[in-house]
């Protein structure tokens, strides 16, 4: 038998094409963010307002209205039934997608509340907030308290993720810290720098957090051995997301500088800077399973793609 030479593994594709540009029309867009399963996008804005659209035809399917200040960062539950939003106004909304109402308001932040996120089956709901706590809401509670507190932060709370029994912070404190929400353990790194976002890797073996030093840093997550520095762009007076691209080939950060900057993982080296406009890059998602990346810049977000987007004729 021959044996044929295998092909020749593909360069993962970037989303180097802006395929359509939202003009959002809710004051600057705080933060955007993917659903869970990247058909739809959220849009937090500087005018109060949180909405909800389609990629693929950038409809706005709708809009909820119930924070009193700008809303600054929101999520959608695995089966696209309800979200959560937090605001400078100090709470926290749960809405239902559907009818577009308040479903709770969560009260109980002594300052503005930066991220929130649904645990995987929507039961929980975290924020974390420039009061240095993180609380972890019942979603299908009557009652009003938080059904657990972790104050360990020294400072504002800017950013958190959580897979499964696992939760991530990030603080204005310089330090990553990982909550094993099983065990009742905690796992601090010290970065210095304060941090604006943190994430995990799609394998779950690494952290990803970026700073106001204009550095990214990937974490080797059980022994926070430093793998990876990713430096060049300008994050020094914002708080920017990065993010992981959905295989974990590339590590992507917003600019003050008006572009995405995107590393390659291993190597380090940038493999793409992605030039969206003449302002800060507010906030960034990449899609959960393809090519697809979304920006924010002052009122629009722009919808990246690997390849130019065909025309398509009105049908």
């Amino acid at each position: 038998m021959m044996a044929f030479p295998q092909p020749k593994p593909e360069a993962p594709q970037l989303p180097q094409h802006l395929h359509r540009t939202i003009d959002c029309k809710q004051g600057a867009v705080r933060a955007v963010r993917f659903n869970a399963d990247g058909n739809y996008l959220l849009t937090c804005g500087s005018d109060k307002s949180l909405k909800l659209w389609s990629v693929k035809g950038e409809a706005l399917l709708k809009s909820y209205s119930g924070h009193g200040y700008e809303v600054l960062d929101a999520d959608s539950s695995y089966d696209n039934s309800q979200i959560c939003s937090c605001s400078s106004d100090k709470t926290v909304i749960l809405w239902d997608v559907g009818t577009g109402q308040v479903t709770r308001k969560l009260r109980g932040h002594a300052g503005k509340v930066n991220c929130v996120q649904f645990n995987e089956e929507a039961t929980v709901i975290l924020s974390g907030s420039i009061d240095g706590t993180v609380r972890c809401w019942d979603t299908r509670s009557r009652r009003f308290e938080p059904i657990q507190v972790l104050d360990e932060a020294r400072d504002g709370v800017s950013s958190l993720k959580v897979v499964q029994h696992e939760l991530l912070t990030g603080s204005v404190d310089g330090r990553v810290r990982r909550y094993d929400l099983r065990m009742g353990q905690l796992h601090v790194d010290y970065i210095g720098s304060p941090i604006t976002c943190v994430c995990f890797s799609q394998d779950g073996q690494c952290t990803l957090s970026s700073s106001l030093d204009s550095t990214v840093r990937l974490l080797d997550k059980s022994t926070g051995e430093m793998l990876g520095e990713y430096t060049g762009h300008k994050m020094k007076g914002y708080k920017l997301d990065c993010c992981l691209s959905s295989k974990d080939t590339h590590v992507l950060s917003c600019s003050e500088d008006g572009h995405v900057y995107c590393w390659d993982l291993v190597e380090g080296s940038l493999s793409l800077k992605l030039a969206v406009g003449k302002a800060v890059v507010q906030s960034l998602s990449f899609h959960p399973t393809e090519t697809c990346l979304l920006t924010a810049m002052e009122g629009k977000v722009q919808v990246w793609g690997p390849n130019p987007e065909e025309t398509q004729e009105d049908v």
